[in-house]
């Protein structure tokens, strides 16, 4: 038994790494791909591999590896009056919270070994491996625990570069990320009220067996949507690098793997940020009309569709299910940087504390009253909920 626990963690392990080194890739392709698009420009086309005389580009997708081989080769340029040490350690400090917050993230339902091959039964047996790399009693506190640290990263690295353009960066990468990190948390308390929970697992089987935190807590999900883009600096939250201002912001004075980590970061960030979304508001893993069983659609009492599928088959559904909601979520982010221009660092600040605060204390407030009014509110919108499979 201890055997099958450990293969199985470290497979979820190397599964999580897999996923954060396949899909930041591809998503700076899909950048530069929809900008092309937007702007009516080629685009990456260019990288590929000589085949017979012929160059192979695969549409552009070869030139994440081309980045990558670039950095590698490039100069690791540290500026004479650098503080050496903090130099080196900010990018590693911006990248390893992003990567750590996907400890806690469900990616799919448990998995039972002695049903893989079977419908499962209405009382499993057997050797259940959840499909989450840890599941720490503190939940989701614990990424705002890692992710509070990225902000040090940032800091960091505009303090210890003895460049102007750098430090004006580092700070206002440092106020912007706390201040939308209290946006954060505030945005998730209804969500805890409604799940009586702090672990993400369980967040989501409750709204397997009601409904999606989006259509409970909408306005939950724009402010933590819009605090999430702020969090991983990108358009129109961009004023910490801002080109046209800074140079490069806070990694100007960087190049090399280094300068590549926190490109990556940026990525990861926004990769974690969309499976949050996903877990807490859009029902991680769950599909309507899918459950343990399989497939099934009922109106009025009465069954319309109904099949059965293997576990395994459901399993492969439920992690398919989770990956495309993360991706619709990172190519909606993509759409928003390519379509709004950057904010000044004034209206960044006048968004959150003057507008998303106070909506946010509001959420609070409305959610509390109608959790003490729910039993009455239950009976009106039964039949509803019953169309997404709750209760």
């Amino acid at each position: 038994m201890d055997t099958v626990l450990l293969i199985a963690a470290i497979a979820k392990v190397l599964f999580v790494l897999i996923i954060i080194l396949t899909f930041a890739p591809v998503l700076v392709w899909a950048d530069r791909r929809q900008s092309a698009m937007i702007q009516d420009r080629i685009g990456p086309i260019r990288a590929g591999i000589e085949i017979g005389g012929k160059n192979i580009a695969l549409w552009g997708l070869l030139h994440p590896l081309a980045d990558a081989l670039k950095f590698m080769w490039k100069e690791d340029f540290i500026p004479p009056k650098a503080d050496k040490l903090l130099h080196a350690l900010a990018p590693i400090i911006s990248v390893v919270p992003a990567i750590a917050a996907f400890a806690v993230i469900p990616f799919g339902s448990t998995i039972y070994l002695d049903h893989l091959m079977e419908v499962l039964p209405d009382s499993p047996t057997g050797v259940g491996i959840p499909f989450q790399v840890a599941s720490l009693n503190m939940g989701i506190l614990f990424i705002f625990a890692a992710g509070g640290t990225g902000v040090v990263g940032a800091a960091l690295a505009g303090y210890c570069s003895d460049n102007k353009f750098s430090l004006l960066g580092g700070i206002r990468a440092a106020s912007q990320m706390v201040s939308y990190e209290v946006m954060l948390g505030l945005s998730l308390v209804g969500c805890f009220m409604i799940y009586q929970t702090l672990l993400l697992e369980d967040m989501v089987q409750w709204q397997v067996d009601h409904v999606w935190g989006i259509f409970v807590q909408p306005l939950a999900f724009i402010l933590f949507f819009t605090a999430a883009i702020a969090e991983t600096k990108r358009i129109p939250f961009d004023v910490p690098e801002g080109e046209s201002e800074l140079a490069g912001g806070y990694f100007t004075e960087y190049s090399g793997m280094k300068f590549g980590m926190f490109m990556m970061g940026e990525y990861i960030e926004m990769v974690a940020s969309s499976a949050i979304i996903t877990a807490v508001f859009l029902g991680g893993y769950h599909l309507p009309f899918f459950h343990a069983h399989g497939f099934h659609v009922a109106m009025l009492g009465k069954t319309l569709v109904s099949f059965d599928l293997n576990h395994l088959t459901m399993t492969v559904i439920n992690l398919v299910v989770f990956i495309g909601k993360v991706v619709v979520l990172c190519w909606l982010q993509l759409m928003i940087r390519w379509s709004l221009p950057r904010f000044r660092y004034d209206q960044i600040m006048k968004l959150c504390w003057r507008y998303m605060l106070p909506l946010s204390l509001v959420n609070v407030f409305v959610t509390g009253v109608l959790c003490l009014c729910w039993p009455q509110i239950k009976l009106v919108i039964a039949p509803a909920l019953s169309m997404f499979g709750g209760d």
